[in-house]
């Protein structure tokens, strides 16, 4: 890989967030890591990273307003995935953040091997999702 993947990992519980992140690095991704929503949205703007990975029950602000904020006002021109890592299993809660426009949806507990599947799967559609699939006019602002 001549460019390494950015991931952001959003977790609230550190165990999970450092295991998760040293093994995810450990496959050659560039790891950005959050420990509650308002973190990872700040991250999301500062760090540009190429593919996110929300929890959706987090202090500050939840995955699903991070989500409907990346969604609504993104802050940057590229398509930036979402994977939503959850323990809400409820089919309402899935459809929620599809709604949101979520690309992926694993359920917690997982696998770290579902958590690289998941990363990779996004990684490989991003030369497919170029601006152009969302309007690509380049902003000429002072």
């Amino acid at each position: 890989m001549t460019n390494r993947i950015k991931v952001l990992m959003a977790d609230d519980e550190p165990d999970v967030l450092e295991i998760m992140s040293r093994r995810v690095a450990a496959e050659g991704f560039e790891v950005v890591t959050a420990r509650d929503g308002q973190e990872a949205w700040e991250k999301i703007q500062a760090e540009s990273p190429d593919v996110i990975l929300l929890d959706i029950i987090m202090p500050r602000m939840d995955g699903y307003t991070v989500l409907r904020n990346l969604r609504t006002n993104p802050p940057s021109e590229k398509w930036q995935p979402v994977i939503i890592v959850s323990s809400k299993t409820d089919f309402g809660d899935m459809q929620q953040g599809f709604s949101l426009q979520a690309d992926h949806y694993i359920t917690k507990p997982c696998t770290i091997r579902d958590i690289i599947k998941g990363i990779q799967l996004m990684a490989s559609l991003i030369p497919q999702r170029k601006p152009s699939d969302q309007g690509s006019e380049e902003k000429e602002e002072s």
